[in-house]
């Protein structure tokens, strides 16, 4: 693990230790969310035809520093539905990214899109405080978890009719996530031990998930070329985020990357 990894992790654990958490109450939160939402609305909305791309918001990253400060979650999120994104990703670690779980309602208020929620997950309260915020998916990291947790969130997740993302980097965590029985596998083309990226990842990756697994690249996306790199080697969606965020016109930005308004 790296040492931002590990650092990012313990400061994880520390503000987990010292929230006063109600379990049972935050699951009745989340039980009551859950019925006002269509069951499994992201992995469904992965499936459609043509290009998927789930944009995503965050302010600011470890590997990139700042990148919107105090973003406009409901404009941004408007932008993308505009430009044809099939769903939202939420980076919400409130003190290296900058994000908060609240942006998770108003995103998905504002688009009317399913959202990702993406943290640093190690403990169900933060996907039951997620799906209670307004996440219709949770991602998963399996650098972190051990196949038996794995399996654990994924059946909590599946009871609130919400969606596991599991993202892998390497053969090891692909293998943990399969064991886990992830039914959405997310490649991130962009190591977290020493953040170089490369897209030969996902597609020496996608060659070894199942069949019957819905397969997202993450991390690198830049292009409409990339996107058709990626849908050649069997990816059914793309998650981007460092590449939109920055852009004048984020709709035509998600449009240039669907093929549809190449230049």
């Amino acid at each position: 693990m790296s040492g931002v990894l590990a650092v990012i992790l313990q400061r994880t654990r520390e503000r987990l230790a010292q929230e006063q958490v109600d379990v049972e109450q935050i699951r009745r939160q989340a039980n009551a969310a859950s019925r006002h939402r269509s069951p499994h609305a992201f992995s469904n909305a992965l499936l459609r035809l043509g290009v998927n791309i789930i944009a995503e918001i965050k302010a600011a990253s470890p590997s990139a520093g700042a990148i919107v400060d105090k973003p406009d979650v409901e404009q941004i999120a408007s932008e993308y539905k505009q430009g044809g994104a099939v769903a939202i990703s939420i980076v919400v670690e409130p003190e290296f990214f900058l994000g908060s779980r609240e942006w998770l309602g108003r995103a998905s208020r504002a688009s009317g899109l399913p959202v990702l929620m993406k943290d640093f997950i190690i403990h169900p309260s933060q996907i039951l405080r997620g799906v209670a915020a307004g996440a219709d998916a949770v991602l998963l990291l399996a650098s972190l978890l051990t196949a038996k947790e794995l399996s654990t969130f994924i059946a909590l997740l599946d009871e609130l009719g919400c969606d596991a993302l599991v993202e892998v980097h390497d053969e090891e965590e692909l293998q943990r996530a399969i064991d886990a029985g992830a039914r959405l596998i997310g490649v991130n083309n962009r190591d977290l031990r020493t953040f170089h990226v490369d897209l030969a990842t996902s597609e020496r990756l996608a060659k070894q998930v199942p069949d019957d697994v819905i397969k997202v690249a993450e991390s690198g996306i830049g292009s409409y070329d990339d996107v058709r790199r990626l849908c050649d080697a069997g990816f059914h969606a793309f998650l981007v985020g460092e590449s939109l965020l920055p852009q004048n016109d984020r709709a035509a930005a998600v449009r240039r990357l669907r093929g549809e308004a190449k230049r």
